[in-house]
């Protein structure tokens, strides 16, 4: 399983990083539709988001509306091990490069916002089924920092959201023990409502 869930990793990623710019930024105009179908997207104060790294699907066209509703976006800070905080941050601001090379709020953890403090969370993923099943990059930081998810009815607070281009579902991905769902995911051509999927499928 280990093997599959790399290859699946390594495929998927080539693929995306092989997107032209172009491509890319008709892709989160898309998802940025898609996620304006979504109540909460639209309403709740604290977002979580992410900074697009390795083809990531951007999302600068889907938060950029963020602040005239009154809103505020937060991107992750890397809190310990396998431990993600959230930033506030607005475009300009400071950023720093973590041990990953990702940049995050230069901003000190006294603003930080616990991952139960967010009311609705982007999720950057590898690959995802409908049954909100998600393929991450490896190294389990949403999955531990959202576990306390695993315990409470869902769709919970906070809401969590995967972004991804299309090509990245599969048909079926098998959940491991400390798997995290996602409540929806966005891709360019649909808001995909992963709580109505029947989880015995």
């Amino acid at each position: 399983m280990d093997a599959d869930r790399r290859d699946q990793r390594a495929r998927l990623s080539e693929r995306r990083q092989a997107l032209p710019a172009a491509a890319r930024i008709e892709a989160a105009q898309g998802v940025a539709r898609q996620l304006e179908r979504l109540p909460e997207f639209l309403v709740d104060a604290r977002i979580g988001g992410y900074w697009a790294v390795t083809g990531e699907l951007p999302l600068n066209v889907a938060v950029g509306r963020l602040a005239a509703r009154g809103q505020y976006y937060h991107l992750p800070v890397i809190a310990g091990a396998r431990r993600l905080m959230f930033a506030p941050y607005r475009s300009g601001d400071a950023l720093q490069a973590n041990r990953y090379g990702i940049p995050e709020p230069a901003v000190p953890p006294e603003r930080w916002l616990a991952p139960q403090d967010m009311d609705l969370v982007l999720v950057p993923l590898l690959a995802f089924d409908r049954r909100g099943h998600r393929l991450g990059f490896g190294g389990g930081y949403y999955d531990a920092s959202f576990a306390f998810l695993r315990e409470q009815a869902r769709p919970a607070r906070p809401l969590l959201v995967g972004v991804a281009y299309a090509f990245q579902e599969i048909s079926a991905l098998r959940a491991q023990p400390w798997d995290v769902r996602l409540d929806y995911v966005a891709t360019e051509h649909e808001l995909i409502d992963c709580t109505e999927q029947d989880e015995a499928r």
